[in-house]
């Protein structure tokens, strides 16, 4: 219950007054609801049936008074008008703690969703190397809309524990003894009940692991479905489909198997809890017919309390995983800050003069691996010129970039930027300089003009056009709908080519400092490589460029070439001067290529 007891202080923190506000609205309704109870005395004593002028209870003969007198007419009316006033009060409080209840659980979750969201983006990048995207989306989907129930069941929780001690207060009053008698078997249901709160709890976690295996199979079969429709694989993911549709199935059976089960135990109990009540009442209490009756109606009203806590205890302690799963989810994130909002608002970016530098980089993804990713990587590229990093798969270029990009943060070593080195404060800064192109190029399933003003929201039609044609990216203007064609999912409605020169005229639209292409001519014909590598040539000095290229004809005209394999830079030149070096990897590797290609 730890994790429900941290929302209710961040409930409390968050709502502030406004929750005072709905306890004593909730705290008026109860003692409204109590007080149209006595009403019952005077509407009783009229009819005759049972007399309360001789009750030993003075409240009950005080109410029988004030009707002694009037017309018998008169007091039917007069009763009948404070009841109605009585419920028109109840139901305007009810209402205001109704719409103070939604604005606290929706203003709650909402600020829930933003904050997660907010510290998601804070993350550094090592924390989404280790977690899965579908994990994050189902938490913040699916488990964030359990979160809001568990929300809205507490605050209900909270009312029904207000209103239940306002009429154990009445109770007590008219009768302690009979009021303790039910008190006891109350309370040992609600302790009876904990098996239930377990098992609950326990389908609860199962069901939280379900929805993480259903979403991260969705998003994975859905990405690939290109794969498994090429190669006839429905029937395998129709299989775990349904497999895990009936484990989803059989766990909100066995879920709603332990709700039903309890609340059957509590309604065969209360039955025979009444008949002894009402037995004990007449025999051993001696309990007058006026205070029975009374005392019948309070129970049958306080008695339903305790069976509503309970089922609400097990609907709770169903959701507390999902409360775990957000909570666990936050403190990571926080464990993995990188940037504050301050460093939002105060960074812009930087033009390099001098360039960036690595000096004796190590990095490993795990601190416990015995090997380093990076090793000893001591390198400078200058400015505003084109430098190529190329090797084996696997040989570490690609986590080269991530270090100097701040993405990771070297474990020896540093990283500097004009002589300067790379701090958390200047990540930002460093980042509004760079424009990223990686081998898949990323767009969103909207317009091309709103896909290119992503990194510029207030760039003109005529300079959307010129990155366009900058990006040798002039198919737009052929389009029927030109800059408003929608492209579809990730952009599949355009080639492999489109995309990439689509996202190449993105990135210069943001004029920035530095240009990095991850592989990004890799997957393109031939035609479309030379388009975007005519591109690239155009920012020659006038940026910093850094590729990662896999076919090395494309990078004849680098200032610069990287070689390097395991991890470690193991040639540095220009790439005539390295094609030469015939004992050297790059020299292979030009030569395989060359050898393939014919």
């Amino acid at each position: 219950m730890k994790h429900l007891l941290h929302f209710l202080k961040r409930i409390h923190e968050y709502s502030g007054k406004i929750l005072y506000i709905n306890l004593i609205c909730m705290m008026l309704i109860g003692f409204l609801e109590s007080a149209s109870i006595f009403l019952l005395i005077p509407l009783i004593s009229i009819t005759g049936i049972i007399d309360f002028s001789t009750t030993e209870i003075p409240i009950l003969r005080w109410i029988t008074d004030l009707f002694i007198g009037i017309p018998e007419t008169m007091s039917l009316i007069i009763i009948l008008g404070i009841y109605v006033l009585l419920m028109v009060g109840q139901s305007i409080f009810k209402r205001q703690q109704s719409i103070l209840g939604v604005k606290i659980q929706q203003g709650f979750i909402r600020h829930l969703r933003d904050d997660t969201y907010k510290s998601l983006l804070h993350a550094n990048w090592g924390f989404y190397l280790k977690k899965r995207k579908s994990d994050i989306i189902n938490i913040m989907s699916n488990e964030t809309f359990h979160v809001s129930a568990g929300i809205n069941l507490f605050l209900q929780f909270l009312s029904s524990i207000i209103f239940t001690l306002i009429q154990i207060g009445v109770a007590f009053y008219l009768s302690y003894k009979l009021t303790s008698f039910i008190l006891f078997f109350g309370l040992i249901l609600i302790i009876f009940s904990r098996k239930f709160i377990n098992k609950s709890q326990s389908f609860g976690k199962e069901s939280y692991e379900l929805s993480q295996t259903y979403m991260a199979g969705m998003t994975d079969h859905f990405n690939g479905m290109k794969d498994i429709k090429s190669n006839s694989l429905e029937e395998s993911h129709m299989n775990w489909f349904f497999s895990l549709s009936e484990k989803m199935e059989q766990n909100r059976i066995k879920l709603t198997t332990v709700n039903i089960t309890s609340q059957m135990i509590f309604k065969v109990v209360s039955a025979l809890l009444i008949a002894v009540f009402v037995f004990l009442s007449i025999k051993m209490f001696m309990s007058q017919p006026a205070q029975l009756m009374l005392i019948m109606v309070i129970f049958s009203r306080l008695w339903p309390r305790f069976t509503s806590i309970q089922s609400m205890l097990e609907q709770l302690g169903a959701t507390l995983p999902s409360f775990k799963a957000l909570i666990d989810l936050q403190n990571e994130c926080i464990e993995a800050k990188e940037i504050n909002d301050t460093d939002i608002q105060t960074s812009k970016a930087i033009q390099i003069t001098s360039g960036i530098s690595c000096h004796n980089v190590f990095f490993k993804y795990k601190q416990n691996e015995d090997t380093y990713a990076l090793e000893n990587i001591t390198v400078h590229i200058p400015a505003n010129r084109m430098t190529a990093i190329v090797g084996r798969s696997g040989a570490g270029k690609s986590t080269l970039i991530d270090i100097l990009t701040g993405l990771n943060k070297p474990d020896l070593g540093e990283v500097t930027i004009d002589h300067i080195p790379l701090k958390r404060e200047h990540l930002l800064s460093l980042r509004k300089s760079i424009s990223y192109i990686p081998q898949d190029p990323f767009l969103f399933n909207t317009t091309i003009r709103e896909n290119l003003k992503i990194l510029d929201p207030e760039a003109s039609d005529a300079s959307l056009f010129e990155a366009l044609e900058f990006a040798a990216a002039d198919f737009v203007k052929l389009l029927p709908e030109g800059l408003d064609t929608l492209i579809g999912d990730r952009g599949i409605r355009l080639s492999g080519g489109e995309r990439q020169r689509l996202v190449l005229a993105r990135a210069i639209l943001r004029k920035p400092s530095i240009l990095v292409l991850d592989e990004a001519t890799s997957a393109l014909d031939t035609e479309n490589e030379v388009k975007i590598q005519k591109a690239i040539e155009k920012l020659k000095g006038t940026m910093t460029i850094i590729v990662i290229a896999h076919r090395l004809s494309t990078i004849r005209n680098a200032d610069q070439v990287l070689v390097m394999d395991r991890g470690q830079i193991i040639q540095v030149g220009g790439y005539n001067k390295l094609a030469r070096d015939k004992k050297g990897m790059f020299s292979n590797l030009l030569g395989n290529q060359l050898k393939s290609s014919i």
